[in-house]
């Protein structure tokens, strides 16, 4: 597992992926490349008080990310039902992705140990159309700092 160093990260090609949606609809990072970025919000769990206010925000400014054509998509192990549940409760916008195992959260190097358990681990990575990660952040960054990122010339 690579540490989550930020700036290790950014100019990194993106781990590919393929997980399910809330609805059980098949999302392939490469269906993005060479057309969109796409911002990953990885997340401990749904419906708990962190992860609704990041979500929440991001459906909040959904139009500026509409503006750059963003693909934003919530990224953690919890079920189908759970993310479709979550979703619709808070009328979120982004496609609540389902990543059983971790196995993409640690492709990302968004997962820690919690005493004996491994967890999720807020993090947000935006990846630019190349498919390079454009940037890399634990925690909670605010919108503007990821849609400024993604308003920078990219190489």
């Amino acid at each position: 597992m690579r540490k989550a160093n930020v700036q290790s990260w950014v100019g990194q090609p993106a781990p590919v992926f393929e997980l399910a949606d809330e609805n059980g609809k098949l999302v392939k990072l490469s269906d993005y490349l060479g057309r969109q970025p796409v911002v990953l919000i990885f997340y401990p769990g749904d419906d708990t008080p962190g992860c609704t206010k990041q979500l929440c925000a991001i459906r909040d400014d959904a139009k500026e990310f509409a503006k750059l054509k963003i693909a934003v998509f919530g990224v953690n192990p919890g079920s189908r039902q759970s993310h479709f549940a979550f979703k619709h409760k808070y009328g979120l916008t982004a496609k609540l992705l389902v990543d059983e195992g971790k196995r993409v959260a640690q492709k990302y190097g968004a997962i820690k140990k919690f005493f004996k358990a491994v967890i999720v681990k807020r993090t947000v990575v935006a990846i630019g159309k190349s498919g390079k990660i454009i940037y890399y952040q634990p925690g909670l960054p605010e919108n503007a700092e990821i849609l400024n990122a993604l308003k920078k010339p990219q190489s």
